[in-house]
């Protein structure tokens, strides 16, 4: 038998059989629509990565407006970016700054990176945002070299194998209060499945052991459902030096 939701109104139940990408998607539109005012730089550089070839893996809008809210709230001054693809969420979070703030986006992908400068400049970003060129495991680790940091502000959101290393040298960056948002943690549910073959879900059950064992991190998961399949994030506030 299948699930069921019971909602406060009478007759209003839908099985779980009947949610499905398509349905997800359609309340991701309507989220969008309803709450999420038309952008003309975000649609050009969702257009323009399209038209670069690059992979439609950016978040949607509804999850970028979360993401800038969750930076504003945090009062971030100072972003870290890991994962550039187009600037698309790049877009979203250097928004969430002041005038006088800095974000500070790392991809590996030179093609990738060039169609970002290109989309953060039409949406008149590039006095706030840098985008590094590289490996972001070197260009992290130049990072605390330069002594870059803290960043009030990480958003990891790059490969999942590397996820652990990418949190080890965030928390080097990072300052107490610093808030880490990671994406693309449940993985469609495979992340519970300890002998999965994917190394991208062994490099997120890695990143949850880190999490779990780090007593100056505060941490939980949230799932999530929509246009972009069931997965999730994780958002972790640091708590001590």
């Amino acid at each position: 038998m299948a699930a069921r939701f019971a909602f406060l109104w009478p007759g209003a139940e839908l099985s779980w059989r009947g949610m499905n990408l398509e349905h997800w998607t359609a309340v991701d539109r309507y989220i969008t629509d309803t709450l999420v005012t038309p952008d003309p730089a975000l649609a050009a550089a969702l257009s323009a990565s399209a038209a670069a070839g690059l992979p439609p893996i950016n978040v949607a809008p509804n999850q970028g407006r979360l993401l800038q809210l969750l930076a504003r709230m945090q009062g971030a001054r100072n972003i870290l970016e890991i994962g550039t693809l187009g600037g698309y969420s790049t877009i979203w979070l250097a928004r969430a700054l002041p005038a006088d703030g800095r974000l500070v986006t790392l991809e590996a992908e030179a093609l990738h990176a060039s169609i970002a400068r290109e989309n953060i400049a039409r949406a008149g970003l590039e006095k706030i945002v840098q985008v590094r060129l590289g490996p972001a495991l070197k260009t992290l680790q130049q990072l605390v070299a330069e002594k870059a940091g803290p960043f009030d502000f990480v958003f990891i959101d790059a490969d999942k194998e590397s996820y652990p290393d990418y949190f080890r040298w965030s928390l080097k960056l990072s300052r107490r209060g610093t808030c880490i948002i990671a994406d693309n943690v449940v993985r469609n549910g495979a992340v519970i499945d300890p002998a999965h073959e994917d190394p991208r879900v062994q490099g997120v059950r890695r990143f949850n052991e880190l999490l779990a064992a780090e007593p100056r991190v505060s941490a939980t998961t949230i799932q999530t459902v929509g246009s972009k399949g069931y997965d999730g994030f994780t958002l972790a506030l640091v708590t001590g030096d």
